[in-house]
């Protein structure tokens, strides 16, 4: 019986600075070890570096609105999907999904998503796709391996969590969007994925060992919101 996920791949861990094709190598390899168990994948892909060094640029450019830096980060998101679409065209659907409410006939195991408009983060397309397609966990690739009580970098007393209920990550991350935050996963697409009863898993997507015991049905290090 096959198993589909959808993982919301954040870009930094893509492109933390330029980008890291190592990491883009181990990752193609290790998803199709998975597709060959039987497993499908949405994967929607972050902007990353890239979508920052637009937006700053940008920024520091002129007076730029919210909207416009929105477009620069979903562009970036675009290009990495179309990047990780193309090493893994083998298996993968033929087109980006960026539209959530328009379902596609999907044929191969897997499929690369990016980003939709402004005021929507690919987290929230992450969501809107588990909707779409019918599928009940969203696994967010990052690069720390627990959603914590405060930033950790920031807060030497902040404390890893395992597990946590959709309430308390909504009172981690805020309420509101704004382009280029950084909190565990998108207030926006939080409340949304409350509302549909959705599980999530954090994890550290470095670790790709660790990312298969999910797969596996095993103790896996990481965070569960239910």
């Amino acid at each position: 019986m096959s198993k589909t996920f959808i993982i919301s791949l954040g870009g930094s861990i893509l492109v933390p600075d330029s980008i890291d094709v190592v990491y883009v190598r181990a990752f193609v390899k290790f998803i199709k070890k998975y597709t060959a168990k039987n497993c499908r994948f949405f994967i929607i892909v972050g902007g990353g570096r890239t979508a920052r060094a637009y937006q700053q640029a940008a920024a520091a450019a002129g007076v730029v609105q919210d909207e416009d830096k929105d477009w620069l980060g979903i562009h970036a998101t675009r290009l990495n999907a179309h990047l990780l679409r193309t090493v893994l065209r083998s298996i993968a659907h033929p087109r980006i999904l960026t539209e959530p409410k328009v379902r596609e006939k999907i044929t191969r195991p897997v499929c690369i998503g990016a980003g939709w408009r402004p005021g929507r983060s690919t987290d929230f397309m992450a969501v809107s796709l588990a909707k779409l397609y019918g599928v009940t966990t969203i696994i967010n690739l990052s690069n720390i391996d627990y959603a914590y009580t405060a930033d950790p970098k920031k807060y030497a007393q902040a404390t890893p969590l395992k597990a946590m209920t959709w309430k308390e990550l909504q009172k981690l991350t805020g309420q509101k969007w704004t382009p280029g935050m950084h909190t565990p996963f998108d207030p926006i697409a939080t409340k949304k994925a409350q509302k549909m009863h959705l599980k999530l898993i954090l994890v550290n997507g470095k670790k790709l060992k660790n990312l298969g015991c999910i797969f596996e049905g095993k103790s896996f290090m990481g965070t569960v919101v239910e």
